[in-house]
């Protein structure tokens, strides 16, 4: 089973803390984004198995990415991760199909698990 992952986050140091995170568990980073329409364009070229994706970001946000992401592939592997602790953002991205919201600052072991178990593994 494939374990490619789309990191979206506007945050460079974010991105890397995902990444690394997630390649000490065996996941292969398939590409990065920095804001939602660019996932939904990186995810349109790479096919990842999953993707990170952060709520907050310039231009076009998570939930816009997300809701595209889900329009190219509604079996799409979505996790929320953001310092956004907003209820109505956070019910909004469950409602469009993200697997799951993990809140920064994240425990590494946290956000490996929720992957692993977003993928069935």
């Amino acid at each position: 089973m494939g374990k490619r992952v789309l990191i979206c986050d506007d945050s460079l140091l974010m991105r890397k803390m995902v990444a690394e995170t997630l390649m000490d568990a065996g996941w292969e980073v398939a590409g990065e984004a920095t804001n939602g329409q660019q996932a939904i364009d990186k995810y349109r070229e790479a096919r990842p198995d999953a993707v990170t994706m952060d709520v907050v970001m310039p231009e076009f946000d998570g939930i816009f990415g997300l809701a595209g992401i889900r329009q190219l592939d509604p079996s799409a592997k979505v996790v929320m991760v953001s310092a956004v602790n907003q209820t109505k953002l956070i019910t909004e991205a469950i409602r469009i199909g993200a697997y799951d919201f993990i809140a920064k600052p994240f425990l590494h072991e946290h956000l490996q698990e929720t992957m692993a178990t977003c993928m069935g593994i």
